[in-house]
């Protein structure tokens, strides 16, 4: 790789969890405040970002949430990884014994990233404290480019030298502000259709992938 670093999402690269924790939001906030959304529409407005972000966003749309509905949700979460529901992304390890340098940088907090991590298998293996990067670090989350560069910075590189590989509209939004190249990662069924695809190609992203075996060969490449 002419690349010196890839700087791995989490919930829906390493893991098919995103589809989880938007699950557990929607089912709150409709049964909490009526909206009525379905997945896809929960997944327009806060996928892809840690709650501090979709708590932002839920009150410019005029929806305010309070502590308790966010402290449930986390709960139900918790419930989730300790019923161990998260299910690695295949042929991930492959692409990580492929990689000199790599880390993870996620919107989720570092406590329920790490029991993430360890419910998959990958903690002290694949990641550890030196290599993962969580949203609590830094002031403003995706899409905002702030964790990228912060990871990065951590890792010892530049960002022209680094590729991200996200998942939701928001992770590359950021990674393109961070001035960094973004695959997109589509493995996770909730990805695959047409009008997700066409977000995705609206950002001028053109290196998409529903596998991580594709991932591979593409970074043995680069």
């Amino acid at each position: 790789m002419k690349k010196k670093l890839v700087i791995f999402d989490f919930d829906g690269v390493i893991a098919d969890s995103e589809k989880i924790w938007l699950k557990n939001r929607q089912e709150q906030l409709n049964l909490r405040y009526n909206l009525g959304w379905d997945f896809e529409t929960t997944n327009k407005h806060i996928g892809g970002m840690s709650d501090k972000t979709k708590r932002e966003v839920l009150i410019n749309m005029g929806i305010i949430t309070d502590d308790e509905f966010w402290k449930v949700c986390m709960e139900k979460d918790l419930t989730c990884i300790k019923n161990n529901e998260m299910e690695k992304i295949p042929h991930i390890e492959e692409v990580l014994e492929c990689i000199d340098k790599y880390c993870v940088a996620t919107g989720g907090v570092y406590a329920k990233t790490l029991q993430k991590i360890k419910s998959i298998g990958m903690w002290g293996t694949f990641f550890d404290d030196n290599n993962l990067f969580t949203v609590d670090l830094v002031e403003r989350g995706k899409p905002e480019p702030d964790l990228f560069l912060y990871a990065c910075q951590k890792m010892g590189e530049e960002p022209k030298d680094c590729i991200v590989i996200e998942d939701s509209i928001v992770g590359m939004t950021a990674g393109i502000r961070a001035g960094m190249d973004v695959i997109a990662f589509l493995g996770s069924e909730m990805y695959q259709n047409e009008k997700y695809l066409e977000r995705v190609k609206e950002l001028g992203i053109k290196d998409i992938f529903y596998n991580m075996k594709d991932v591979k060969e593409f970074l043995l490449k680069k």
